[in-house]
């Protein structure tokens, strides 16, 4: 017997070792492809159905913080239209009978000028601030439109006016009995009774609204359920002096 030990054995052997590793390696670098080929695809799907809701998340969250700031914006160029009349500060005009509105409640805002809107304010030719109101009003187009400048007007810093009018606030102050049940007892409002902030409101806008509460030019739409509510309260008013005492005390009320 012979000893397999000669360089041709061994080179036979070291071609063959060679031979099979070469095989292993394509074959793994073959499953390698097959397998990330493999995974791609599953990675990929996953993706593409995670993806329109990862994409709806996004939008939703920053859509809660642009669609608060476009609102603030919207409301802002809405209000560019009120300017000529109410002011740049919302203090109003008396010359154009234009009240001071910056700071009243927005959910007041939005009624009033859905009242506009609706007719049941501005309709009647005896009320000439309304209805030079009303077309203002109308150049709203959408209730959206209209929550948005009511909500610019109610973030308005409040501004205070001098009194205007002569009155005995100590004699409006048993008047006010009546008023406070609805309007607070310093006349902060109650938006539960339809009735708004009262304490500030300039002197000569109060006397002008109940004048118009007792005519009957103000309150006897049915649309106005809150002006429904404050006609009988100011007809309780026997004269001018009464209005214009009731008027005098709320000038002293402070709002909150």
């Amino acid at each position: 017997m012979t000893r397999s030990t000669g360089k041709g054995d061994l080179r036979h052997k070291f071609s063959l070792c060679s031979f099979l590793s070469a095989v292993n390696i394509r074959c793994f670098a073959h499953l390698v492809v097959l397998n990330m080929r493999v995974i791609s695809k599953l990675v990929f799907r996953r993706i593409a159905a995670w993806s329109p809701l990862l994409l709806i998340c996004g939008l939703s969250l920053s859509g809660c913080r642009t669609g608060v700031a476009d609102a603030a914006t919207r409301g802002k160029e809405l209000f560019e239209t009120c300017v000529p009349c109410h002011q740049q500060d919302g203090s109003g005009n008396p010359a154009v009978g234009a009240p001071n509105i910056a700071g009243l409640s927005d959910w007041y805002v939005e009624e009033q000028i859905q009242n506009f809107r609706a007719g049941a304010r501005g309709a009647q030719f005896n009320d000439m601030e309304g209805m030079r109101m009303r077309p203002m009003a109308l150049s709203l187009m959408t209730d959206e439109d209209v929550k948005d400048v009511a909500h610019y007007v109610g973030a308005m810093p409040a501004v205070r006016h001098a009194s205007s009018l002569p009155g005995d606030p100590k004699a409006g102050a048993a008047s006010y009995a009546t008023c406070g049940a609805c309007h607070g007892a310093q006349g902060n409002g109650n938006p539960a009774l339809k009735a708004p902030r009262i304490a500030g409101t300039d002197d000569w806008y109060l006397a002008t609204q109940l004048r118009k509460f007792r005519s009957g030019v103000r309150g006897t739409s049915p649309k106005d359920l809150g002006g429904r509510l404050m006609r009988p309260m100011a007809r309780t008013l026997p004269n001018e002096d009464a209005l214009r005492n009731v008027v005098a005390y709320i000038g002293t009320l402070k709002p909150q």
